[in-house]
């Protein structure tokens, strides 16, 4: 008999996957979270453009947006939903032009949608990816 490889636990290939590279959506990005009070899930929308080095840029003021910490920029549209399959039916079939232009996008976020809605029904935090 052969020796087995020991294969990466699903913790390790998510965690490896994180680390690759994105391209950024030219139609902009969301910043999701949770209203426990009305037991809904919430995604803010903010358009950008992306610049010839792939960084996104806010199309008021060209300034680059940070990946991380806050920034004061005003949402385009708030969707609110009490499922990620609703969420994602007003974001991708209901509104039109859709703001989601890449499909790596659109599968991210139905992937943060049900882990916001996980921690929702069990009370856990929830901070997106």
């Amino acid at each position: 008999m052969g020796v087995s490889a020991v294969q990466p636990s699903r913790q390790d290939i998510d965690a490896a996957l994180s680390k690759r590279e994105l391209i950024l959506d030219p139609g902009g990005y969301f910043v999701i979270y949770l209203d426990r009070e009305a037991a809904t899930l919430c995604a803010k929308h903010y358009t950008n453009v992306i610049d010839d080095q792939g960084f996104a840029v806010d199309p008021e003021t060209g300034e680059r947006i940070p990946a991380r910490g806050t920034v004061q920029r005003q949402a385009t549209t708030l969707f609110v939903g009490r499922t990620a399959k609703e969420l994602c039916v007003k974001i991708f079939e209901e509104t039109d032009p859709c703001p989601v232009t890449r499909l790596d996008h659109a599968a991210y976020l139905g992937r943060e949608f049900e882990r916001a809605i996980a921690a929702l029904e069990t009370g856990d935090d929830y901070l997106q990816d």
